[in-house]
């Protein structure tokens, strides 16, 4: 236990060059990570690791840089964030989720939704990590149930962060690339106040009709990440998005759970 309550984060990752790029979004992370009481051990819900059937755990003490892109520059392939992995850390989970659902996979390691939002915060890569996939078997709400019971990791000097984008539509980013179409500007407005309110039944029931969801979510993965960070919310915390840009099909805004003045005065 800590004395420290550590804040969750959603942070919207977009294209992996935001690692590279001197844009505000990254620079926003960079002001973060010294901002944030210092974690034990970080946890990483991830838009691009996703299983079936139960939810996967990176294991092992060293979890290898995945550069799960292509097209990129060299300079992108030659990152490496060999932070440590934590063997009791998965055991924690294990026990907060349930065994039965839990599998500690030494297969996979960081993929570009972990190590691209967390390098830029912690660089030295010196504190240890952990990878949690998307187990796409579940419901909406169940995922807010498993974000339920992670939250006691707060207390524990865990920081959870769920890396995905409130908007994420490659199929017509190009359609849309440098326009602020009406239908996600409704859509992330939503969001924003349903985030802000707490408002689980807006987050995650979409009706057949809800176009601008249809468009936003389309595939889900990028999506369902969101809900992890609504689910370790607790009694008393504030929510305030941050980096809540738009180009397109795709957002990047992003939420801090929890005190929200450690956004104060960052880039």
């Amino acid at each position: 236990m800590t004395s420290t309550r550590l804040p969750a984060l959603f942070l919207g990752h977009g294209s992996p060059m935001t690692v590279i790029s001197d844009v505000p979004e990254r620079r926003t992370w960079q002001a973060l990570g010294p901002a944030l009481p210092r974690p034990r051990a970080i946890l990483v819900v991830s838009a691009h690791w996703q299983t079936q059937g139960r939810t996967h755990l990176t294991g092992g003490p060293a979890p290898r840089t995945i550069h799960d892109f292509r097209g990129f520059p060299d300079e992108l392939f030659a990152i490496r964030y060999p932070a440590p992995g934590a063997p009791e850390l998965v055991e924690r989970v294990a026990q907060l989720l349930g065994r039965e659902r839990v599998l500690a996979d030494e297969t996979w390691g960081f993929d570009h939704g972990a190590w691209g939002v967390v390098q830029p915060m912690f660089p030295a890569a010196d504190i240890p990590m952990v990878a949690m996939s998307l187990d796409r078997t579940l419901s909406p709400g169940q995922h807010v149930d498993l974000g339920r019971k992670l939250a006691p990791l707060r207390d524990e000097g865990v920081l959870l962060v769920a890396s995905g984008n409130v908007i994420h539509n490659l199929a017509i980013w190009r359609q849309f690339a440098g326009t602020q179409p009406d239908w996600a500007l409704e859509f992330r407005a939503r969001i924003n106040a349903a985030m802000v309110a707490g408002d689980e039944a807006a987050l995650t029931r979409f009706s057949g009709e809800d176009r601008a969801a249809a468009l936003a979510i389309n595939s889900a993965e990028h999506y369902l990440p969101l809900l992890y960070a609504l689910g370790v919310r607790l009694p008393g915390d504030e929510v305030a998005a941050f980096n809540d840009t738009l180009d397109g099909a795709l957002s990047m805004t992003s939420y801090l759970v929890g005190d929200t003045a450690l956004l104060t005065g960052l880039a």
